[in-house]
């Protein structure tokens, strides 16, 4: 088998950019909690959960390497690959590895959770949801209980998150960090380049979003 490798673009525009963007959001949420800039933390909030649903979108229209049904294995493979957590050895991976895929799919599991459970209480301090004065005091008090409890587990997720993609550097020699900021791996040749989808499709898709994201902050 041939050893000839190149760059391979693996991570469009729009996914590095949420990424990135996520990073940034999820950082300004925790000053502004800390600073108790509600306000600011609403629209934080807000923008998050735009993003959130466009990537779900994204997931299903999106990219190659962006889509769940592309990187999502099940549980025993990828409790299999981590029997490998350290052996080094070249990143061979067109897109998430299947550990990565499941971390994705928890990490915005997580994101939704508290983005939507912070609609909520927010709502009820301006007491402007239409569900407020109608969910009983018990379930009021769960959801908000929950938002508290879903933001430290998310951020040991985090932790977890960066933890791992150290390790991946440090024990397997693979930086995991370049390619999503480049969008390119280097990849033998062999190797069929994914196919990315346009940024026409991603705006659309973005607009999807921010719109739903608007509609569900008004519902909840």
């Amino acid at each position: 088998m041939s050893d000839a490798a190149g760059a391979v673009l693996v991570w469009d525009a729009p996914i590095r950019l949420f990424h990135w963007l996520i990073a940034a959001l999820v950082a300004a949420a925790y000053a502004t909690w800390r600073l108790d800039w509600m306000v600011w933390h609403g629209r934080i909030g807000d923008a998050l959960l735009a993003l959130l649903l466009f990537r779900l979108l994204w997931g299903f229209f999106g990219s190659e390497t962006a889509r769940f049904s592309r990187f999502l294995t099940s549980p025993q493979v990828a409790v299999e690959h981590l029997k490998y957590a350290l052996l080094r050895e070249p990143d061979r991976q067109v897109g998430h590895n299947p550990a990565g895929g499941w971390m994705v799919l928890f990490l915005l599991a997580l994101l939704l959770a508290e983005t939507l459970t912070g609609l909520y209480v927010a709502n009820d301090i301006a007491d402007v949801g239409p569900l407020t004065g109608i969910v009983p005091a018990a379930v009021a008090n769960a959801i908000e209980a929950s938002h508290t409890i879903l933001w430290d587990v998310l951020l040991a997720a985090i932790v977890l998150h960066v933890l791992a993609i150290v390790g991946y550097a440090v024990v397997k020699g693979q930086n995991l960090v370049r390619p999503m900021i480049t969008g390119r791996k280097v990849l033998p040749l062999n190797l069929p380049a994914p196919q990315i989808a346009g940024l026409e499709r991603a705006a659309l898709l973005l607009v999807g979003g921010a719109a739903a994201a608007a509609i569900l902050a008004n519902l909840i």
